[in-house]
């Protein structure tokens, strides 16, 4: 039986929106979602849109959709929704269990969700790690998950800070790196909408075949490059003195080093 019948989502911006939008497109039924947010004008049709919490309610999950920063303050008013039948839903990015816990002490399990922004089109990884659930509780998260894309069950909290970098920033790098294919089609001539359709229609390429085969991403990346041709004169740029990877290892580190910032500053909150 599937345990999430009633869901309260707290604050619907942008990722709590875009899991909405991915949820429903799979079928389940609108009417299982209750959505407070006060700067939201609409929801979709059969979702019911508060712009203030309930007085009262039992709800099989609540999702805080809200800023991590605005957690202390907006806490008191969730905390007697969350009581022992009910799992915290949490996508606050360096919120730890024991921050969560000690604002939500009543919970019967609280789930870390870490999602992209492809959720709303079943594509994105979802990593998750849970306090309190059993494997149960853990299969049914599995299937509610599902339909946003590839859920992955991480072997520690610990991992949360380095996947966030990954999965969570990353799309936006990825995004830097088309706007930089674009632009360098555009240096070379290419009408500047033309050149961003191209750069957006091979990534896209790129990515389902990097799924799909066999072999990694690197190795691909080598079967493109013929020796002495022009992809190789273009890798060489990239791999001088491991331009690339050093430049997309800082960035990970600076989006990781943000992560312990944040985590630090909800323990101390």
């Amino acid at each position: 039986m599937d345990r999430f019948q009633n869901i309260l989502l707290v604050g619907c911006g942008n990722m709590a929106g875009a899991m909405l939008e991915g949820w429903l497109k799979s079928g389940i039924p609108a009417s299982r979602f209750t959505v407070v947010d006060p700067n939201r004008a609409e929801v979709p049709e059969g979702v019911t849109l508060l712009k203030d919490l309930p007085a009262e309610g039992r709800f099989d999950a609540v999702m805080l959709g809200i800023k991590p920063q605005g957690l202390d303050a907006a806490a008191p008013a969730i905390a007697p929704l969350v009581g022992a039948e009910t799992v915290l839903f949490s996508i606050l990015a360096g919120v730890e269990f024991d921050s969560l816990a000690a604002r939500f002490p009543d919970a019967g399990a609280i789930l870390r969700i870490m999602p992209n922004l492809a959720v709303a089109i079943g594509k994105a990884p979802v990593a998750l790690d849970s306090r309190g659930l059993d494997e149960i509780g853990r299969a049914m998260v599995t299937t509610l998950m599902a339909p946003l894309g590839t859920p992955e069950w991480l072997d520690d909290e610990s991992q949360f800070s380095a996947v966030t970098a990954l999965t969570g920033c990353g799309p936006a790098f990825v995004y830097r790196f088309i706007d930089a294919l674009a632009s360098g089609g555009v240096a070379l001539g290419i009408e500047a909408s033309q050149a961003r359709r191209l750069a957006v229609a091979m990534v896209e390429g790129a990515a389902q075949l990097a799924a799909s085969s066999p072999f990694s991403p690197g190795e691909l990346a080598d079967k493109v490059a013929s020796p002495g041709g022009s992809t190789r004169a273009g890798l060489n740029v990239l791999d001088a003195d491991a331009a690339m990877m050093k430049l997309i290892a800082a960035t990970m580190q600076a989006s990781n080093d943000r992560n312990a910032e944040m985590a630090a500053e909800a323990r101390q909150g």
